[in-house]
């Protein structure tokens, strides 16, 4: 099951359940008005089987929101040997420093973006106009309640600044946490286990007018780390009242001769959940 945020004709802002490719079902006649408060439910999954008949809107008439309302935004690195490999590439300096993180028994973890800063699906990511080497980073992202549940999944783009980072480790926040750097949605899938999760493949296509300048795909199978582990270190000495996200890596980089351009268009789909686009901008 699928659900996610959108707006009306009307600026009315609902939250409603997939159905099929076409259509959504209007849950606020149950009451369900928000996500956060779905996620917070015990079982989401259940809840959304045991609905009566609900208006149906199509797709096409309605604008599709950002799933994330007051949840922060954190971010996993180097969950998958190819990011580790290329974060190993950017700089002789942080070399070492990558190759450690990924076999280390703590995570590398970081904060990404407050909630009021995500990306919707069809607005557009930025890259730095301070970069020269900027890169989408297509990801998994975990949806957890306050409990630490994870409650769902979608589909997340961290956005990263490839020669900031490699310049020096210390630069991190810099080449990650800026202006439309992150973007999430449209979808949360609930009601899948992490066995499931893993079956399922994350490709990315990036177009450059009308050519497909780079396209990859990952097994989800590939991080590195579980689910719960990464879970028990995000919430260790922390708090979540309204529950968080966690971009789980990247297991696809495009060559080091790549870097995105003003007028790309990133494309990222998990079969499982849905497809995430967005147009570049330079900020």
């Amino acid at each position: 099951m699928k659900i996610c945020r959108y707006l009306t004709a009307n600026n009315e802002v609902r939250i409603g359940l997939a159905k099929g490719d076409d259509a959504l079902l209007d849950l606020s006649p149950t009451g369900m008005d928000s996500v956060t408060a779905l996620l917070e439910s015990s079982d989401a999954a259940q809840r959304l089987a045991n609905l009566g008949e609900l208006p149906e809107t199509p797709l096409a008439d309605v604008k599709l929101l950002s799933p994330i309302e007051v949840q922060e935004v954190w971010a996993a690195g180097v969950t998958y040997l190819r990011s580790k490999d290329a974060r190993m590439e950017e700089s002789d300096f942080s070399a070492t420093a990558y190759d450690r993180v990924y076999d280390a028994p703590r995570p590398e973890i970081f904060f990404k973006s407050l909630p009021e800063k995500v990306v919707a699906c069809g607005e557009p990511v930025g890259i730095r106009a301070d970069a020269k080497w900027n890169v989408p980073e297509p990801e998994l992202v975990l949806l957890m309640n306050s409990l630490g549940d994870i409650a769902g999944y979608a589909v997340g783009n961290d956005m990263s600044s490839r020669d900031i980072e490699g310049e020096n480790l210390l630069y991190l926040p810099q080449a990650k946490v800026y202006h439309r750097s992150c973007s999430i949605g449209p979808w949360v899938r609930v009601g899948a286990t992490e066995e499931e999760a893993r079956l399922w493949e994350i490709r990315i296509q990036i177009e450059r007018g009308s050519e497909t300048v780079f396209d990859g795909a990952v097994s989800v199978n590939q991080i590195k780390r579980g689910f719960d582990e990464l879970r028990d270190f995000l919430f260790q000495s922390q708090l979540f009242p309204f529950g968080c996200a966690l971009l789980t890596g990247t297991g696809i980089v495009p060559d080091d001769d790549f870097t995105l351009e003003e007028g790309d268009t990133v494309r990222i789909h998990i079969p499982g959940i849905g497809c995430l686009n967005n147009p570049v901008v330079r900020v």
